[in-house]
């Protein structure tokens, strides 16, 4: 009987001995899975920042692009009005020789 317990009692160890190597091995696969899909994670999220710094270069560059076309557009502008004719008022005055009013 002692045998028989002393048996039982080893092989109860050396299962439960088993079971927590396994448990630990699973563990260790589980961590490195982890790390392998949180670096690839973080590859993720630094490509993503650098493509929205690179939309956002892009937009900057087409805001000033744009800018600087409308104040062109509006300094030239700005010249054709100064050099055209200021239109006739409507009113009492005599105009091409004309008495024009009411």
């Amino acid at each position: 009987e002692r045998v028989e317990r002393k048996r039982q009692l080893s092989k109860e160890m050396a299962e439960k001995a088993t079971r927590e190597l396994e448990k630990m091995q699973l563990q260790e696969k589980a961590e490195i899975k982890y790390k392998e899909w949180l670096k690839k994670k973080r590859a993720e999220e630094a490509e993503k920042k650098k493509k929205e710094k690179e939309k956002e270069k892009e937009r900057e560059a087409e805001l000033q692009e744009k800018r600087t076309r409308s104040e062109k557009i509006f300094k030239e502008w700005l010249q054709n009005a100064r050099n055209k004719p200021q239109p006739a008022l409507n009113g009492y005055g005599f105009l091409h020789g004309k008495y024009t009013g009411l």
